[in-house]
């Protein structure tokens, strides 16, 4: 009796000193420690902590925001990535862009891709932005042209860049989207990528914008590593032309 009495006594001490541990002060439960700023694979804990954000809607979207390199840009590039790829795709390629005077914002697509740059864009208005370029490879760019036709964006579409794309992809359609664009749009794919090269012929034949260009080069690479291939500085001479940064 006294052996089973000793037990209980032990065990309720033991109970209670978990208890103690989990409370602070007055039995106030201790906050939880904060989680840290998604990294996404690809970003140092710095870049994680300055401009990793979650943009809400019916399907939350990770992104990533950085400033121009000289602060307070009023134009922002909205990088929209390829089938199988990640916001991760971009990152070699942001210092061009801000070094240009925009802001930039990769994000992880979750859903059709136009639907994403409708949310970022309603984020990106909370942080004074005034204009957007949108940039996006393979389905990206489809979902981006099928973006920047919209009439009722959050923040007005200044220029397209489709790198790669298709004529359609899940509830995105560039096919009729190219139809009503009318802000100046870059087609760009290499010759050996087929049927890609021959949607960018097709899209841009077909799209109402002045503004339009089409840029084939050789090779066969696909989406994002058309930009090392040489068509970084042609994106960029075209951005400087039809949607210089806003300050």
């Amino acid at each position: 009796m006294r052996t089973t009495t000793a037990l209980r006594l032990a065990t309720a001490l033991a109970v209670a000193a978990a208890l103690a541990g989990c409370t602070s002060g007055g039995g106030t439960p201790a906050p939880a420690a904060a989680s840290a700023p998604d990294r996404h694979g690809c970003l140092t804990e710095e870049q994680a902590a300055e401009g990793s954000v979650t943009v809400d809607g019916l399907a939350p979207v990770q992104a990533y925001f950085r400033d121009s390199d000289t602060g307070g840009a009023k134009t922002a590039v909205v990088l929209s990535h390829q089938n199988g790829g990640s916001l991760c795709d971009w990152i070699p390629y942001l210092d061009a862009f801000t070094g240009a005077g925009y802001a930039v914002l990769p994000y992880a697509a979750n859903g059709n891709v136009s639907d994403n740059i409708q949310q970022v864009a309603g984020h990106l208005k909370t942080r004074g932005i005034a204009a957007l370029v949108l940039v996006g490879a393979s389905k990206g760019g489809t979902g981006s042209i099928v973006a920047g036709s919209l009439p009722d964006l959050a923040v007005p579409p200044a220029a397209v860049v489709s790198l790669s794309s298709a004529e359609s992809f899940g509830g995105d359609s560039a096919s009729n989207a190219v139809k009503r664009l009318t802000v100046p749009v870059l087609f760009a794919a290499e010759a050996g990528d087929q049927p890609f090269a021959d949607y960018a012929h097709g899209l841009h034949d077909t799209a109402a914008a002045k503004g339009k260009q089409l840029k084939i080069y050789p090779g066969s690479d696909h989406g994002v590593p058309l930009l090392p291939d040489g068509a970084m500085p042609d994106v960029l001479a075209f951005l400087a032309r039809t949607a210089p940064p806003k300050r």
